[in-house]
């Protein structure tokens, strides 16, 4: 796994693109600072730039400059069970390509094997929008995700999905409201 590691951050920090697991789904991922690889995750997708892109990051330290130092208080620590992605007031190192339209930015805090390893490894939060064409089912399965998204990314990381069936709940971090809940 450390090689694999390795590798992706090597991808990542050489402006590339990666499909990686994560809680419930395979994700597509980059480095939220690299505008053309942000916007080649988005296009890989197919995803309307307006509906913005989740950070996951290992620890709260990651996440500074991303996300208001007022919120970065407020986060509650992750939950292995039921990963949690907020809302937040964006930091100024947020751009509207990961913001989308929304006023907001989306954050996590990832215990996922892989995912808090490949945000270490990078030094940064790391993109994360799941594996899947927008609109279309999420991907969960490995020989899919190589399928379609093996000729498109520079490297699938090696790794499963976490116990999870699917993209994580959404919440709004100053009242605790839910925007999306989590799949069954």
């Amino acid at each position: 796994m450390r090689i694999s590691i390795k590798r992706a951050a090597e991808v990542l920090l050489g402006g590339g693109v990666i499909a990686y697991p994560t809680e419930g789904v395979f994700g597509l991922g980059c480095l939220p600072d690299d505008a053309a690889a942000v916007r080649r995750v988005l296009a890989i997708k197919r995803r309307d730039p307006r509906k913005g892109l989740i950070l996951v990051a290992a620890s709260v330290a990651e996440l500074r400059g991303w996300v208001a130092t007022a919120d970065l208080d407020a986060l509650p620590p992750p939950d292995p069970a039921a990963p949690v992605t907020w809302i937040t007031n964006p930091g100024p190192r947020v751009t509207p390509l990961l913001r989308g339209s929304n006023k907001g930015l989306a954050v996590r805090l990832t215990l996922h094997p892989v995912a808090s390893r490949l945000s270490l490894a990078a030094d940064s939060p790391l993109v994360s929008t799941s594996a899947n064409l927008s609109g279309r089912p999420v991907v969960r399965n490995k020989i899919l995700l190589r399928r379609q998204f093996g000729p498109l990314v520079d490297y699938i990381v090696p790794g499963d999905c976490g116990i999870n069936r699917g993209p994580s709940e959404i919440r709004q971090l100053r009242d605790g409201r839910v925007l999306r809940p989590t799949t069954p």
